[in-house]
């Protein structure tokens, strides 16, 4: 490592003075590149500020930095789980606070785990490890962070780039793969700043980033040539009525005028949980809005709890009315929300606090895609669609996606945005469109280069009407799904410690 004297020292006394709030600070401007603020440049400037400051200091202190950096990152950025716990959950403040600080600390551990390896391993100065195991490193880490536990991939550095033409890579090796294109690039930003090799990581960034361009414009997959027009219902119940029962007239009646009012639609999609009521007591409603759907043509799609009649168990499903009846139920439920990974005697404490302690049970995990309206439709529920992969099975034979969720959770805060954005990655991943239909927002219809089409306005009751065409064919996504990203990473990270060995010899 070669570092211009002056500069060494200044930046040494910086972080031996400061080096924990800088790294506090540059995480809490990490969300900025998300949207609904949309800085995508933001992401790379925030891990390269991160990077700088492990270039001093032992591999114990960049574990703290990187700690300080995750725990900045992911308060600002996942906030609003204190407005689901406490304001939508009931749970109480002394229990809601601590919940949200809890999973903070745990995403953190995760920067704090990528810098003492870094430091520890690495001669952390040189270009190889500045733009090779660097990258490869944080996108491991940020794979595994996506299914270890139960996974929670949200804010993963890719999807800030939805609108750069880093995007352009994420039919090849999906969200992961573009991290791994900001974590290079904030590599390459910090040789500029230490490394007498600064040009040539500069090129290999600069490479990155003319490929994903390049690639960009390639479709992968072709319309079809019949168009359907979609209609997306958004009633907006307010989260804190939806479940009372006076409000379950009402919300069926709004629900109902709604779907009658698109009455021209090849399909209409209800919300996650649109009908707050179980799917048999329900079902006379369902029946009698199944056969004026047959009168028009329209297929309808629609958001239900059910609960199986020959295991008791419960489940949070879309219900398909079309020429036939299909169900699909949800396979990865949120821990805490709709399961509750503690032993009986605190649900018992639970029920005695007022607190939810019902679990939901998760679907299957081989269930197909559902034909409804002359297309394939691949479905998720809620936060299903922030795991990219979970859809992969199968997925050949949709020919659009759909995500039905029930943001009002998370209040009128990011996450929505958030989630929007979420799902504009899985549109590019498979070059597919996307029909998200949400309760009080944000409902939008995706193309199939993640660009938005058509949304809503929050908290509005509205529909969404467009005509969009569904798509054939597979992206190299599609295929190898995480896996070229994951691979890449080991191989980049195994072939640098390698190299290290070697000249350590």
């Amino acid at each position: 490592m070669r570092i211009h004297e002056g500069a060494s020292g200044y930046l040494a006394g910086l972080a031996s003075r400061y080096g924990m709030l800088m790294a506090l600070v540059a995480g809490l401007l990490l969300p900025l590149a998300f949207a609904p603020f949309g800085l995508a440049p933001v992401a790379t400037l925030s891990l390269a500020a991160l990077l700088l400051l492990w270039q001093v200091g032992s591999p114990r202190l960049a574990a703290w930095r990187g700690f300080a950096w995750g725990c900045g990152a992911f308060l600002a950025g996942l906030y609003w789980l204190y407005i689901s716990l406490h304001v939508f959950g009931k749970a109480p403040l002394w229990l809601a606070v601590p919940l949200m600080l809890a999973v903070v600390a745990i995403m953190a551990l995760y920067p704090a785990l990528a810098g003492y390896l870094f430091v520890r391993v690495t001669r952390r100065g040189s270009a190889v490890a500045l733009v090779v195991f660097f990258p490869c490193l944080w996108v491991l880490l940020e794979w595994i962070r996506g299914w270890f536990a139960s996974g929670f991939p949200w804010l993963a550095l890719g999807y800030s780039q939805s609108d750069t033409v880093l995007a352009g890579l994420a039919p090849i090796g999906g969200v992961y793969l573009v991290s791994f294109a900001v974590a290079l690039s904030a590599g390459g930003l910090v040789a500029l700043t230490v490394n007498r090799h600064a040009l040539a990581a500069a090129g290999v960034v600069l490479l990155v980033w003319v490929a994903a361009a390049a690639l960009e414009p390639l479709q992968y997959t072709t319309e079809k040539e019949r168009p359907v027009k979609v209609s997306l219902v958004q009633g907006s119940v307010p989260q804190d009525k939806k479940w009372l029962p006076e409000q379950l007239g009402p919300t069926l009646e709004l629900y109902r005028e709604m779907t009658l009012a698109s009455a021209d639609s090849d399909l209409v999609i209800w919300p996650e949980a649109a009908v707050p009521a179980l799917l048999n007591v329900a079902e006379p409603y369902l029946q009698a809005l199944w056969q004026q759907s047959r009168v028009t043509g329209t297929d309808l799609l629609i958001g239900i709890p059910r609960r199986d009649p020959a295991t008791g168990q419960f489940f949070n499903s879309v219900i398909a009315l079309g020429e036939q009846r299909y169900l699909y139920d949800k396979r990865h439920l949120v821990p805490f929300g709709e399961y509750f990974p503690v032993p009986g005697f605190v649900r018992s404490w639970m029920r005695l606090m007022n607190l939810p302690y019902t679990d939901f049970a998760a679907g299957s995990r081989g269930q197909a895609p559902i034909p409804l309206a002359g297309e394939t439709l691949a479905i998720t529920i809620c936060y299903e669609d922030v795991f990219g992969a979970l859809q992969l099975p199968g997925l050949h034979q949709a020919s659009m996606l759909v995500n039905v969720s029930n943001d009002a959770w998370f209040g009128d805060s990011i996450a929505p945005h958030q989630h929007l954005q979420i799902a504009r990655l899985r549109a590019l991943e498979t070059r597919r469109p996307m029909l998200r239909a949400t309760n009080t927002g944000i409902s939008a219809i995706i193309g199939a280069h993640g660009q938005i089409v058509a949304r809503t306005r929050q908290f509005q009751a509205m529909s969404l009407d467009a005509e969009i065409r569904g798509r054939q064919g597979t992206t190299p996504y599609m295929v190898l799904g995480d896996w070229l990203a994951v691979m890449l990473a080991v191989a980049g990270m195994t072939g640098v410690l390698l190299i290290e060995r070697h000249r350590a010899v």
